[in-house]
Protein backbone atom coordinates (compact mmCIF):
# COMPACT_ATOMS: atom_id res chain seq x y z
CA UNK A 1 0.00 0.00 0.00
CA UNK A 2 0.95 3.50 -0.75
CA UNK A 3 0.82 6.20 1.71
CA UNK A 4 2.40 9.94 2.07
CA UNK A 5 5.44 10.03 4.10
CA UNK A 6 4.93 10.74 8.22
CA UNK A 7 7.55 12.19 10.59
CA UNK A 8 7.88 9.10 11.74
CA UNK A 9 8.95 7.39 9.37
CA UNK A 10 11.85 9.29 8.38
CA UNK A 11 14.50 7.11 10.41
CA UNK A 12 12.81 3.81 8.71
CA UNK A 13 13.70 5.80 5.36
CA UNK A 14 17.21 6.29 6.06
CA UNK A 15 17.66 2.49 6.95
CA UNK A 16 15.91 1.19 4.09
CA UNK A 17 18.48 3.69 2.51
CA UNK A 18 21.04 2.17 4.05
CA UNK A 19 19.69 -1.08 3.25
CA UNK A 20 19.51 -0.42 -0.83
CA UNK A 21 23.10 0.27 -0.68
CA UNK A 22 24.20 -2.91 0.31
CA UNK A 23 23.98 -4.02 -3.32
CA UNK A 24 26.44 -1.93 -4.86
CA UNK A 25 29.23 -3.40 -2.48
CA UNK A 26 28.55 -6.36 -4.10
CA UNK A 27 29.56 -4.74 -7.66
CA UNK A 28 32.45 -2.91 -6.55
CA UNK A 29 30.69 0.65 -5.51
CA UNK A 30 31.27 0.60 -2.01
CA UNK A 31 31.81 4.54 -1.91
CA UNK A 32 27.78 4.55 -3.00
CA UNK A 33 26.92 1.38 -0.42
CA UNK A 34 28.94 3.40 2.29
CA UNK A 35 27.07 7.29 1.35
CA UNK A 36 25.30 8.38 4.07
CA UNK A 37 21.30 8.23 3.42
CA UNK A 38 19.23 12.04 2.93
CA UNK A 39 19.22 13.67 6.68
CA UNK A 40 15.88 13.38 8.34
CA UNK A 41 16.00 16.82 8.00
CA UNK A 42 16.01 16.79 4.14
CA UNK A 43 13.89 14.16 4.34
CA UNK A 44 11.54 15.95 6.08
CA UNK A 45 11.25 18.72 3.44
CA UNK A 46 9.80 16.30 1.05
CA UNK A 47 7.29 14.97 3.84
CA UNK A 48 6.33 18.92 5.08
CA UNK A 49 5.65 19.64 0.82
CA UNK A 50 3.73 16.29 -0.14
CA UNK A 51 6.31 14.87 -2.19
CA UNK A 52 7.18 11.88 0.23
CA UNK A 53 5.14 8.42 -0.50
CA UNK A 54 5.96 5.33 1.48
CA UNK A 55 5.10 1.67 0.59
CA UNK A 56 3.96 -0.49 3.36
CA UNK A 57 3.37 -3.69 4.32
CA UNK A 58 0.21 -4.84 6.76
CA UNK A 59 2.25 -3.42 9.90
CA UNK A 60 2.22 0.11 8.27
CA UNK A 61 6.27 -0.06 8.35
CA UNK A 62 7.57 1.34 5.06
CA UNK A 63 9.73 -1.12 3.07
CA UNK A 64 10.08 1.77 0.18
CA UNK A 65 10.19 5.01 -0.33
CA UNK A 66 10.24 7.56 -3.35
CA UNK A 67 11.16 11.41 -3.01
CA UNK A 68 10.54 14.20 -5.65
CA UNK A 69 10.78 17.57 -6.41
CA UNK A 70 10.41 19.95 -9.26
CA UNK A 71 13.08 20.82 -11.81
CA UNK A 72 12.76 23.31 -14.58
CA UNK A 73 9.20 22.85 -14.57
CA UNK A 74 9.28 18.76 -14.38
CA UNK A 75 8.64 16.63 -11.61
CA UNK A 76 12.26 15.16 -10.39
CA UNK A 77 12.47 11.37 -8.57
CA UNK A 78 15.08 12.72 -5.96
CA UNK A 79 15.46 8.80 -4.70
CA UNK A 80 13.48 5.65 -4.87
CA UNK A 81 14.38 3.23 -2.69
CA UNK A 82 13.05 -0.38 -2.06
CA UNK A 83 14.69 -2.73 0.59
CA UNK A 84 16.28 -5.66 -0.34
CA UNK A 85 14.69 -8.30 1.06
CA UNK A 86 11.25 -6.76 -0.99
CA UNK A 87 12.97 -6.45 -4.42
CA UNK A 88 11.35 -7.96 -7.76
CA UNK A 89 7.99 -7.13 -6.49
CA UNK A 90 7.59 -4.03 -9.08
CA UNK A 91 7.31 -1.43 -5.65
CA UNK A 92 9.31 0.99 -7.25
CA UNK A 93 7.72 1.16 -9.78
CA UNK A 94 4.47 1.06 -7.95
CA UNK A 95 6.24 4.31 -6.51
CA UNK A 96 7.43 6.06 -9.47
CA UNK A 97 3.28 5.47 -10.68
CA UNK A 98 2.64 7.15 -7.69
CA UNK A 99 5.04 9.92 -8.15
CA UNK A 100 3.26 10.58 -12.33
CA UNK A 101 0.06 10.80 -10.70
CA UNK A 102 1.12 13.92 -8.62
CA UNK A 103 2.98 15.31 -11.37
CA UNK A 104 -0.34 14.74 -13.42
CA UNK A 105 -2.49 16.36 -10.99
CA UNK A 106 0.47 19.25 -10.88
CA UNK A 107 0.25 19.58 -14.55
CA UNK A 108 3.73 18.78 -14.70
CA UNK A 109 5.02 17.43 -18.16
CA UNK A 110 7.82 14.68 -17.25
CA UNK A 111 9.43 12.82 -14.73
CA UNK A 112 13.24 13.39 -14.66
CA UNK A 113 16.09 11.66 -12.36
CA UNK A 114 19.99 10.75 -12.80
CA UNK A 115 20.95 7.31 -12.47
CA UNK A 116 23.94 5.16 -12.97
CA UNK A 117 24.11 4.38 -16.31
CA UNK A 118 25.48 0.45 -15.77
CA UNK A 119 23.77 -0.61 -12.93
CA UNK A 120 21.48 -3.13 -13.69
CA UNK A 121 18.38 -1.99 -11.29
CA UNK A 122 19.49 2.13 -12.04
CA UNK A 123 19.63 3.26 -15.79
CA UNK A 124 18.51 -0.47 -17.40
CA UNK A 125 15.54 -0.52 -15.21
CA UNK A 126 14.14 2.60 -15.80
CA UNK A 127 14.48 2.35 -20.03
CA UNK A 128 12.52 -0.80 -19.13
CA UNK A 129 10.12 1.46 -17.31
CA UNK A 130 10.02 4.23 -20.44
CA UNK A 131 12.60 6.53 -19.21
CA UNK A 132 14.87 7.80 -21.64
CA UNK A 133 18.44 9.30 -22.01
CA UNK A 134 18.96 12.93 -22.02
CA UNK A 135 22.10 14.02 -24.16
CA UNK A 136 24.04 16.58 -22.96
CA UNK A 137 22.42 19.87 -24.92
CA UNK A 138 18.85 18.41 -23.43
CA UNK A 139 19.77 18.19 -20.16
CA UNK A 140 17.92 21.83 -18.71
CA UNK A 141 19.49 24.07 -16.30
CA UNK A 142 18.31 22.42 -13.33
CA UNK A 143 19.80 19.09 -14.06
CA UNK A 144 23.12 20.25 -15.27
CA UNK A 145 23.12 21.72 -11.46
CA UNK A 146 22.07 17.97 -10.12
CA UNK A 147 24.88 16.69 -12.27
CA UNK A 148 27.09 19.43 -10.89
CA UNK A 149 26.24 18.43 -7.34
CA UNK A 150 27.14 14.63 -8.04
CA UNK A 151 30.33 15.15 -9.95
CA UNK A 152 31.47 16.94 -6.84
CA UNK A 153 29.84 14.12 -4.44
CA UNK A 154 32.02 11.74 -6.53
CA UNK A 155 29.06 10.01 -8.10
CA UNK A 156 30.78 9.98 -11.65
CA UNK A 157 33.38 7.53 -10.67
CA UNK A 158 31.14 5.16 -12.34
CA UNK A 159 28.91 6.17 -15.91
CA UNK A 160 26.10 8.56 -14.53
CA UNK A 161 23.32 10.14 -16.63
CA UNK A 162 19.52 12.56 -16.77
CA UNK A 163 17.14 10.58 -17.81
CA UNK A 164 13.18 11.51 -18.68
CA UNK A 165 9.95 10.60 -19.17
CA UNK A 166 7.08 12.15 -20.69
CA UNK A 167 3.71 11.92 -18.34
CA UNK A 168 1.35 11.65 -21.83
CA UNK A 169 3.65 8.25 -22.54
CA UNK A 170 3.82 7.07 -18.88
CA UNK A 171 2.23 3.58 -18.16
CA UNK A 172 0.79 3.05 -15.09
CA UNK A 173 0.18 -0.33 -13.49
Amino acid sequence: MIRPSTIEDLTVLQDIERAAGAPFAEIGMTAVADDEPPSTATLREFQRAGRAWVWTEDDDLPIGYLVAGVIDGNAHIEQVSVHPDHAGRRIGKRLIDRAARWAAAAALPAMTLTTFTEVPWNGPYYRRLGFRYLSADEETPGLVAVRAAEQAHGLDRWPRACMRAELCDWSMD
